[in-house]
């Protein structure tokens, strides 16, 4: 199957076979729930309204399923837009890692294209399923409400980490199949609303799955907001009372549906080390604009670092404890919800955005597998400049490898006035060369096969 047809194309009916996946749903609540056999829903299994119920709910938890790949079960844009921004460098043998890593990300980046199938998948699956819960299933509005969350996330995550001109179609399951039209990174902001909405609306039980998706849905509809410059709106739906800081939507793993790929792919396979401002194996090459990870000493992102080659054979090697194979990943916490409303605060003028961030220093939550020691409390830098700079370096650092730092540095140029030159890493890279300018990641070649799309409108952020 092409890439395009994962863009914008659907063929699911209520009588065709769909491809379901076979490994399991997990997350906030811990369930594990097994799509049994596995790849296909024949037509034969859907002549009752019982069966065609169980097969809904079948799609349902395969859609679920594959959202986990665009966030820590598999590469995903979260270890990408982390190579290309500066949490993570390349010590890698792939030739996709280190472009990226340079900022000169190819159309044909394999890798890449891999990402960007799972989020377009995600979307045609979540879909498909809510075709069919709608129909069969529509007192189940945790799980419709789950899906929609779903199609949500993965709509932000394009919108953050992929240039303008990105192909959405319906996926619907009308016939014949759309060719999906390239729309502005805006506009996907705008649908990733849409679909979010949709999870707050459906959210209305009261039990702790449907308040546990409620959380999670307002959170990332807060992200969008920020993105659509709607502070106060953001403001609004993260307070306290709407998302406590304990609250949390967990992708979780296990060794027969899963493992952590954030610790497979850094700490196991070494083919990512921790981004620093000082690079090379002699540590004296500058990298201008980049957050010294490894350098600060920061509590909430420890890291080891040894004369252990990497997977590149060259490259010394710079891990962290944040992440086990089987560690959970916060796909949306309160945590998120604290610094959302620090930057709503600080946009308004209101000093709340230093208390709110001290807050969490003095009492942190935890972090992944670490537990991060109190943190001295911030002091105002006193201009506005240097208090933007201090709040992005501060969620840098509480949201590591986590999705969200490349989309906060583009927005550092769109809406506080920054330019590429003081934003990304520059200077010369440590494996040859100088750094690109590339703020996004491409939609890449397969696309070309949509004979809507042309390439990237633009790689502006």
């Amino acid at each position: 199957m092409s890439l395009h047809l994962l863009s914008g194309r659907s063929r699911y009916g209520a009588a065709v076979a769909v491809a379901l996946s076979l490994a399991a749903c997990q997350s906030v609540n811990d369930r594990v729930l097994s799509v049994t056999d596995p790849d296909v829903i024949p037509p034969s299994d859907l002549t009752t309204a019982s069966a065609a119920s169980a097969a809904s709910v079948s799609l349902a938890y395969g859609a679920i399923n594959t959202f986990r790949a665009t966030t820590g079960a598999a590469e995903s844009s979260w270890l990408f837009g982390g190579l290309l921004a500066d949490e993570w460098s390349t010590s890698s043998t792939f030739i996709e890692n280190d472009e990226t890593d340079q900022r000169k990300v190819r159309e044909f980046n394999g890798s890449v294209t891999g990402m960007l199938r799972n989020l377009y998948r995600v979307r045609t699956r979540a879909n498909q399923a809510l075709v069919a819960m709608l129909q069969y299933n529509p007192t189940q509005r945790t799980l419709i409400s789950e899906l929609y969350f779903a199609r949500g996330f993965a709509e932000l995550q394009l919108a953050s980490d992929f240039c303008n001109g990105i192909p959405i179609g319906t996926t619907t399951g009308a016939l014949p199949p759309e060719d999906g039209l390239p729309i502005s990174t805006q506009a996907v902001f705008a649908k990733a609303a849409a679909s979010l909405d949709s999870a707050i609306l459906f959210a209305n039980g009261t039990d702790t799955a449907s308040v546990a998706r409620l959380q999670a849905a307002r959170v990332a509809r807060a992200r969008v907001a920020l993105n659509l410059s709607d502070f106060a709106g953001a403001g609004a739906l993260v307070t306290v009372a709407n998302v406590p800081t304990s609250a949390a939507y967990r992708h979780t793993f296990s060794l027969t549906t899963g493992t952590n790929t954030i610790w497979g792919q850094g700490a196991s396979a070494r083919r990512y080390t921790i981004g620093d401002s000082l690079e090379g194996n002699a540590r004296n090459i500058v990298v201008a604009n980049a957050i010294p990870f490894t350098s600060v000493r920061d509590p909430r992102v420890p890291v080891t670092v040894t004369t252990i080659a990497s997977q590149d054979g060259q490259t010394f090697s710079r891990t962290t404890t944040l992440f086990g194979q089987l560690t959970s990943v916060d796909v949306t916490s309160g945590l998120d919800a604290r610094l959302i409303e620090a930057e709503v605060a600080l946009r308004a003028g209101s000093p709340t955005w230093l208390t709110i961030l001290n807050g969490l220093r003095a009492a942190p939550p935890r972090l992944g597998d670490v537990q991060p020691t109190v943190l001295p409390p911030l002091l105002d830098p006193g201009t506005e400049a240097a208090r933007v700079s201090l709040l992005f370096r501060e969620k840098a650092f509480w949201t590591f490898s986590r999705g969200q730092r490349l989309g906060d540095m583009r927005r550092l140029i769109r809406q506080y006035g920054r330019t590429e030159a003081n934003t990304f890493p520059r200077g010369v890279h440590y494996k040859g060369g100088n750094y690109g300018t590339d703020v996004n990641l491409p939609v890449v070649t397969d696309e070309r096969n949509n004979p809507n799309f042309k390439g990237c409108t633009d790689r502006l952020p």
